[in-house]
């Protein structure tokens, strides 16, 4: 299988961001045939190559001297069930909002409550995406992917991704080693909501229902009036992630701070919530060149216009000093960094 081979590629379209980078090279893959070729491509090899699919969680720092490998498998499907759940598979190069929709119009509901996240359906479970109360591995059952020094065949369980709070065995161990090409998710048929969340409490208060669709349509409204959108203001959404804190620093940070915004743990930790911590040191709507934080949600780094990666990081690092000088927190980069 012969791809082609696109050179000084622009990754401006292919990151949400919208920084002005290139590649050396491009390759589309739109087929599990293809990235199990790339192993065998005697034009590329010993070349790094960086795996894209939709750019929402990436910040480009400098051009890439090497292969962007655009993933753009598709196809969406029902593969089986049981008394319990519906099994549904899709290509890596979904998009994941039109997934989730998708599902909902098949009668399955479950991954409402992560509907308009940017991305696609491959990088899902790189993250492990969460909002509004689910995350998505509460809902994954496995993943094809290949790995590509060798052009492999592997799948894997939720139990090998090892998910974390945005985290996964992909942005640790395999870092850099796979490209996911399906992923298969296991949608309850005995549903029930996830409507406790604050903001999407107060959205469906004029709903006449509660059933799948309405949180699907109450987490859009709420989504659109807190957060830019990246088409129009460049972001890669939340920046950073919510802190988790032990009990005694918790404790000994509330009497300092008694109005921290903060949500307990089943495990007997405290998250912080950082956008509240970001907003308290007067960050909210101020920047560095041409980035900044978003005047409606201090957890969101945006692209003002001619930004760069570089400005981006820089101001994060300043965010990061000022709330560690605050309040003794380690604020995270949600992003992958090139």
């Amino acid at each position: 299988m012969s791809l082609q081979l696109l050179a000084d590629f622009s990754l401006r379209p292919h990151n949400t961001f919208g920084f002005d980078e290139r590649a050396r090279y491009a390759l589309r893959i739109d087929s599990v045939d293809a990235a199990a070729a790339l192993a065998s491509d005697a034009r590329i090899a010993g070349m790094p190559w960086l795996v894209l699919g939709g750019g929402s969680n990436i910040v480009l720092t400098r051009n890439f001297d090497g292969v962007a490998l655009i993933v753009g498998i598709a196809g969406k499907r029902v593969i089986g069930e049981d008394d319990g759940a519906w099994l549904a598979e899709a290509g890596a190069g979904e998009n994941w909002h039109a997934f989730v929709a998708w599902t909902l119009a098949q009668g399955m509901p479950g991954l409402e409550n992560l509907a308009l996240i940017p991305g696609t359906v491959g990088a899902a479970p790189l993250q492990n995406i969460g909002a509004y109360g689910l995350e998505m591995g509460e809902r994954f059952e496995r993943l094809h992917a290949v790995e590509l020094a060798t052009g492999a065949h592997v799948a894997f369980d939720r139990e090998t991704c090892a998910f974390g709070y945005r985290d996964s065995f992909f942005k640790r161990e395999g870092c850099g080693r796979f490209m996911v090409t399906s992923v298969v998710f296991r949608l309850p048929k005995a549903w029930t909501p996830r409507a406790d969340y604050a903001d999407v409490a107060r959205a469906l208060e004029s709903a006449t229902t509660r059933d799948a669709q309405a949180i699907f349509d109450a987490v859009i409204a709420v989504r659109r009036a807190k957060l830019p959108d990246w088409t129009q203001l460049g972001n890669a959404g939340s920046f950073f992630k919510n802190p988790v804190i032990g009990t005694q620093a918790f404790d000994a940070l509330k009497a300092r701070e008694p109005n921290i915004v903060s949500y307990p743990q089943a495990d007997g930790t405290v998250k912080l919530a950082a956008g509240w911590l970001i907003d308290q040191c007067g960050w909210k709507g101020r920047g560095i060149g041409g980035a900044a934080v978003h005047d409606r949600q201090a957890l969101v780094l945006v692209n003002r216009g001619g930004a760069t990666g570089a400005q981006v990081l820089e101001l994060a690092e300043a965010i990061k000093r000022d709330v560690f000088a605050r309040f003794g927190v380690e604020l995270e980069m949600e992003p992958v960094c090139l």
